[in-house]
């Protein structure tokens, strides 16, 4: 045995970067071990924003029907496990640990990345179990991602917004043509694109590939109650989520004009699967109450679209918070401040240990927030203000450190 434990398999798995941007080396690798990506029935979502809800609500609705699900997700919030799942069950550490521990020399030989190798294991794994269907999340941009290597029955691009700018570009069109490097030829797309440029450049590709392109409309009659989402979209009326997050309800019309598209390609979804799979899905992380009393939400709001939808739904909701945010170093970190502003002048900055985390003081800048560097301090000094709700937002990584906390203390 290479390694003693998976611990020791991950701690390995973590040093595997990407030196050169492309798929050529991963397809060869690919093709080379029959091309399992190519075998599965597979959903493809990208998008700045949205594309992980949007991924757990497809999932959702298809295992509510009955069918195998698997899904591919990153990053993750508690264990690496998390990123490969099958009915939101994940892999299990003895099985993750023999396929690391069986392809540590083809990976090492290969050049593989971390993102290439989960994505491989992943592709291998949901047809040894035999998964009917697989939905996948892209992990950066979408053309150069390692899962733009699958084909599959329809592509979801959610959104497009300011992020990860150094590696897709500046502009939202530069941003939008990335991500739209997921549509293939022939095959639907959906998106919820609004912004004229970027929509332009998503339906000036689907039109080259032949693709026939959805666009999602506003869902309507969004409201709250008891502390679920209500809303209506299409011929449907009343649906229910278990959040108060009014952005979950776009979410879940992606969600639902992908279920269209799958029934017109044969695939068996019944209005009650649809129902039942919205209303049990949940996605961690994404505006999740931990705590009520006091009242703490988690929301993993981390680039200036995300903190846009958390305050939208913060208004709405007209609660009394203090924030603590904290926030990688590529972000734009003032625009997030700013909109956080909007809804609360009890704000803690605060930071955490990791590769790209930006310091405390260098995002409060000069604005009239507190800084607090220690995040175990800043939390429990949100916490010591009476009555009001806590929301804790920014960065997913530091996300998963906080919530870690609150599950496992």
């Amino acid at each position: 045995m290479r390694f003693q434990n998976l611990d020791e398999a991950l701690g390995w798995l973590y040093e595997r970067k990407k030196s050169v941007v492309g798929l050529h080396d991963f397809q060869r690798f690919l093709d080379a071990h029959g091309n399992p990506e190519r075998k599965l029935k597979a959903v493809h979502v990208a998008g700045t924003n949205g594309k992980g809800s949007t991924t757990a609500y497809i999932a959702s609705i298809l295992r509510s029907q009955g069918y195998k699900v698997g899904t591919f997700t990153s990053p993750h919030l508690v264990t690496h496990n998390d990123r490969i799942r099958i009915n939101n069950v994940p892999i299990p550490d003895d099985d993750l640990l023999q396929y690391l521990e069986e392809g540590y020399g083809e990976f090492t030989d290969a050049g593989l990345s971390m993102f290439e190798i989960d994505f491989y294991i992943a592709c291998e794994y949901f047809l040894e179990k035999h998964v009917d269907f697989a939905v996948i999340e892209v992990g950066l941009g979408g053309e150069f991602d390692a899962t733009n290597t699958v084909w599959p029955m329809v592509s979801v691009i959610t959104t497009i917004g300011y992020d990860h700018m150094a590696y897709l570009g500046n502009t939202l069109e530069k941003i939008a043509s990335a991500k739209a490097g997921i549509i293939k030829e022939g095959i639907p797309v959906i998106t919820h694109v609004k912004d004229t440029g970027a929509l332009r450049v998503i339906e000036d590709t689907a039109s080259a590939r032949h693709a026939e392109l959805t666009r999602v409309k506003d869902p309507f009659d969004v409201h709250e109650d008891s502390e679920e989402l209500v809303f209506s979209y299409g011929r449907y009326r009343n649906l229910r989520l278990q959040t108060m997050a009014y952005y979950q309800a776009e979410n879940a019309s992606n969600a639902l004009e992908t279920v269209k598209v799958l029934r017109n390609a044969g695939v068996r979804i019944t209005p009650r699967a649809v129902r039942k799979g919205l209303y049990e899905a949940i996605w961690e992380g994404r505006f999740e109450k931990v705590s009520d009393d006091p009242e703490v939400i988690l929301d993993g709001a981390h680039n200036e679209e995300g903190i846009r939808a958390l305050t939208g739904t913060l208004k709405k909701l007209g609660k009394d918070c203090v924030t603590v945010f904290a926030a990688l170093k590529d972000k734009m970190t003032d625009r997030m401040i700013e909109s956080l502003l909007e809804v609360t002048d009890d704000i803690i900055v605060t930071e955490f240990v990791f590769s790209r985390d930006q310091k405390a003081d260098v995002i409060a800048k000069d604005y009239p927030v507190t800084v607090e560097p220690d995040y175990g301090k800043a939390i429990r000094q949100a916490l010591s203000r009476t009555g009001k709700t806590v929301i804790i937002t920014g960065s997913l990584y530091f996300i998963s450190l906080v919530r870690k906390q609150f599950f496992h203390p």
